[in-house]
């Protein structure tokens, strides 16, 4: 930058992006702090190098702007685990299924972890169809990562969030909406005259 810039002659873009052609250093610098800018390096390999005629804070300040949003866009993926036991009731299955069915709308991966104690060792087919079971539920948004292995005690399988399918877009703000009236209430009948 400025002073800092050792080879002579450069090409010189101007602020509008415009090319002024090859000067030599002094002249380039002289350009750049008659219009209070400065002159800077932005194509060093080149030969003769590039150098822009900028307000290089700004350009740092619209650089760091530029990297913050981009990691605000991105989005970390984590693993949440659910866990269960071969002999889970109805209800509890249905919760642990909303919870995994949250995470993967999240757009996070799914650990399903089935815990076996003591005899239930000796019939882990069981854990394997309740874990199937879970699939069936998910499989409108959730594939597959790796199926269900025995690990020691337990038995765990991952679920990965599909691609969303695109949102329907919004119908446009020309066409009349069209709304049903709401339904009349029934006129009230006339009283009967009593004999």
């Amino acid at each position: 930058m400025n002073r800092q810039i050792r080879i002579s002659p450069v090409r010189v873009i101007s602020p509008e992006g415009e090319q002024l052609g090859i000067l030599s250093i002094e002249r380039a610098l002289e350009i750049a702090e008659d219009q209070g800018l400065d002159l800077v390096e932005v194509a060093p390999m080149a030969r003769p190098p590039v150098c822009r005629i900028m307000d290089y804070g700004k350009f740092k300040y619209e650089e760091q702007r530029q990297a913050r949003e981009a990691r605000k866009k991105q989005h970390h993926v984590q693993i949440k685990e659910v866990k269960m036991r071969p002999g889970i009731e109805d209800h509890d299955f249905d919760f642990k299924v909303r919870h995994a069915r949250k995470f993967l709308d999240e757009g996070h991966k799914v650990k399903l972890t089935m815990m076996f104690r003591g005899r239930q060792m000796a019939h882990p087919e069981y854990g394997r169809q309740v874990l199937d079971r879970v699939f069936q539920q998910l499989q409108d948004l959730s594939k597959v990562e790796s199926h269900p292995m025995l690990e020691g005690r337990s038995m765990v399988m991952v679920l990965a969030p599909t691609a969303k399918p695109p949102q329907a877009a919004p119908a446009s703000s020309g066409a009349p909406a069209q709304q049903a009236a709401p339904a009349a209430p029934p006129a009230p009948r006339p009283a009967q005259p009593t004999s």
